[in-house]
């Protein structure tokens, strides 16, 4: 059986590693990328079962992300994380339809249980459309 595949889309290289190396070791395959570009080049190959996705990145924020994958018919669960807490930001991921919302430094075990959450939505049948996501926070 194939392992959950988890994107971890975050400007800060060091997050990038830690994370990455923290679901691997919950039992998750993990693909990183450093912006959101180098996410969507990779879509026509890999398609996550959920997509942790930093809020506040230089080129291409997190919820500007979002609207190349709905343009590509892409619905893959999202957890946003960020270091910049506002209530502007909260309000927008609630509206993002993301599955949790996260402030660093986070608990990993909390994290964890949103992914599960996450993709235990609808089974994941290969196809973009199969995905659904659904919206709560998590801390």
């Amino acid at each position: 059986m194939a392992k959950p595949l988890i994107a971890v889309v975050d400007d800060d290289p060091s997050v990038v590693k830690s994370l990455g190396r923290a679901l691997r070791l919950a039992g998750y395959e993990v693909a990183t990328f450093g912006s959101g570009q180098e996410f969507l080049g990779s879509l026509p190959t890999s398609l996550p079962r959920c997509l942790v996705l930093d809020v506040h990145m230089q080129e291409m924020n997190g919820f500007e992300l979002q609207d190349p994958l709905a343009a590509q018919g892409v619905c893959v669960p999202i957890i946003f994380v960020t270091a910049l807490d506002t209530p502007q930001t909260r309000a927008r991921a609630h509206q993002a339809s993301s599955f949790g919302f996260f402030l660093r430094p986070f608990d990993p075990k909390a994290l964890f249980k949103a992914i599960g959450q996450a993709m235990s939505c609808q089974p994941h049948d290969g196809e973009a459309s199969g995905n659904q996501t659904r919206s709560t926070t998590g801390r």
